[in-house]
């Protein structure tokens, strides 16, 4: 996977040197190129930014560098045998960035990275490259960051780990929250290891059982007791063909029930009535 990031600030993209994403890179897996937009600026100033139209605090990202950069970026990829290339516009009035979203970027063979500042780039950059190559605008959360660079890591982060050979052990990712399966819509559980007791707190007992299907049914239980506990609407959006015998059983006895009414409203489970949060 070839990784390209734009951005006026390429110290700030420094940790993609470190851990599993700086491993990939001197395996060859990724092939990681950080460019400094301020080198397509034609100023004494190197200006990346002006004023809105229309009036307003706060600057914009020109078009002429982030075209001149982007143009530039594409030519290299192509000549070196990159091919698909995709944009991610790490912003926070984009798509929420989820486990299925790095699933889909981490099958794509490039992606182009264009961490804004500011108030954010010229509509127009976006408008034109959509019309070539697929654009995709990523939120990762419902708050403003004083730059998409940190965006930027996230992601990589998220994509590289579900390339091939990158994790230690393939099997790692499976049972994560949000992993694509039976994991979808859920928070993964509690995790121990030795020692057995630590300042008077013992693992569970069933993790000594050896029993791979009394673990296994735990593990099951914990990611659902810590969904309904924190994240509750992920819970009231599972179809109940999600979930097997079992699993109605852990929901019945936290306090949930299949909510017939909900379905036009996208909700599919509701607390049972008389049960305390």
């Amino acid at each position: 996977m070839r990784l390209d990031v734009v951005t006026i600030f390429p110290e700030y993209l420094e940790p993609l040197n470190v851990s599993l994403v700086g491993k990939a890179r001197a395996r060859g897996q990724l092939n990681v190129q950080v460019h400094d937009l301020r080198a397509w600026t034609y100023d004494r100033h190197n200006t990346v930014d002006d004023t809105p139209y229309g009036g307003g605090p706060g600057m914009v990202m020109k078009t002429e560098p982030w075209g001149d950069a982007l143009d530039t970026v594409l030519a290299d990829g192509y000549e070196t045998g990159a091919q698909a290339p995709a944009i991610i516009v790490p912003t926070p009035s984009g798509r929420p960035f989820t486990q299925e979203l790095a699933v889909e970027l981490s099958e794509r063979p490039w992606l182009i990275f264009t961490p804004a500042r500011y108030e954010g780039i010229d509509r127009r950059v976006m408008d034109e490259y959509a019309t070539r190559i697929p654009v995709y605008e990523v939120s990762i959360g419902d708050y403003v960051l004083a730059g998409g660079e940190a965006a930027v890591l996230v992601i990589t982060e998220a994509v590289a780990r579900l390339l091939p050979g990158v994790l230690g052990n393939a099997e790692s990712h499976r049972d994560d929250s949000f992993a694509p399966g039976a994991m979808a819509s859920l928070l993964e559980g509690p995790v121990y290891t030795k020692p057995p007791v630590w300042r008077g707190r013992d693992i569970p007992d069933v993790l000594l059982s050896g029993h791979h299907g009394k673990i296994s049914r735990w593990r099951r239980d914990e990611a659902l007791r810590r969904t309904t506990a924190h994240r509750p609407d992920l819970i009231e959006r599972c179809d109940p063909k999600a979930f097997d015998k079992k699993d109605r059983e852990m929901l019945s006895i936290l306090g949930w029930e299949p909510d017939p009414a909900g379905e036009p409203y996208g909700r599919f489970w509701r607390r049972a009535e008389g049960v305390e949060e």
